[in-house]
C-alpha cells in the first residue's frame, strides 16, 4: 500500500491559541503527530510514503529529512491553495497503478482501527475507494455522507439530510481511477476536497464507507489533550 500525508496547512488556529510548534510537530503522548502517523503506516504493509508540506514549514521539512525510512520516501515542499491541490501535488509521486491511502496530518485514529481498514480495502477488488468515516462529530464543518444498505457512498453533503449516520474522517483510500478524476478537477478549476469527493460519486466510482470507532481532528489547543486521552484509552 502507498501512503501519503497532507501536512501543508498553516495551523493558524493553534498558533493563535499559543501553540508554538507547527501542527505536524505537535506532541501527542510524547511523539510528533506526523511521526505517529508514519509509524502506523509502516506497520500496515507500506510500499512507499509521501508527504507534502508548505514552503514556510522549514522546521517540518528538516524534521522529516532527518528521519530514516525502510521504504521509498517522497517529500513535496509546495504551498497550495487547498487540501485538494495538496493532494494533487503529492499524488504525482504515486505509482501509476495500485491503491493508496491519504490522510491529513491532524487526523487522529486508533492504530488497530486503521489496520483493519487497510486490510478491508486491500481485500476488496470491487471498490474504487474506501473512505474512513465516523459517527463521532468533532469537526466545525463536517462533511456528511449518505450510504446505502451495503455501505456504498451515494452522496457527500455540507448539511445533514436527517438520516445521516456518518461524517468524513479525512481518511481516503483510493485507486488510480480516482487520480484521473483528481486531475480533471484541478484542470477544471474545482476547489476543496469535498467537491472532489462529490466528483468521484458523479463520475460513477464505487466508494465504500468504512466506519472507525472515533476520529478526532486537532484544530485547537484543547484538541491536543482530547487526542491524547483518546490514544491512551483501552
Amino acid at each position: 500500500m502507498n501512503y501519503a500525508i497532507i501536512a501543508a496547512g498553516e495551523g493558524s488556529r493553534l498558533v493563535q491559541e499559543g501553540v508554538a510548534l507547527p501542527k505536524p510537530l505537535v506532541q501527542l503522548c510524547g511523539q510528533p503527530m506526523i511521526k505517529r502517523l508514519i509509524d502506523i503506516f509502516l506497520q500496515c504493509n507500506a510500499q512507499s510514503l509521501s508527504v507534502i508540506v508548505n514552503e514556510q514549514m522549514t522546521q517540518v521539512r528538516e524534521y522529516l529529512e532527518s528521519l530514516s525510512f525502510p521504504v521509498p520516501f517522497n517529500l513535496v515542499v509546495k504551498s497550495t491553495p487547498s487540501s485538494m491541490h495538496s493532494f494533487y501535488e503529492v499524488s504525482r509521486k504515486f505509482a501509476a497503478d495500485g491503491k493508496f491511502v491519504l490522510t491529513t496530518v491532524d487526523t487522529i485514529f486508533r492504530a488497530d482501527d486503521f489496520r483493519r481498514y487497510v486490510e478491508a480495502f486491500e481485500s476488496d477488488s470491487s471498490a474504487d475507494g474506501y473512505m474512513g468515516v465516523t459517527s463521532y462529530i468533532d469537526d466545525e464543518k463536517p462533511l456528511y455522507i449518505d450510504v446505502d444498505s451495503q455501505m456504498k457512498i451515494t452522496a457527500f453533503r455540507d448539511t445533514p439530510s436527517g438520516s445521516d449516520r456518518y461524517i468524513s474522517g479525512g481518511i481516503y483510500g483510493l485507486d488510480s481511477r480516482a487520480l484521473e478524476v483528481l486531475a480533471r478537477c484541478v484542470e477544471g478549476g474545482v476547489s476543496r476536497m469535498r467537491n472532489y469527493q462529490r466528483a468521484l460519486v458523479d463520475e460513477g466510482l464505487s466508494l465504500r464507507a468504512y466506519p472507525f470507532s472515533k476520529i478526532i481532528d486537532v484544530d485547537h489547543a484543547a484538541d491536543i489533550l482530547t487526542a491524547e486521552k483518546f490514544i491512551l484509552q483501552k
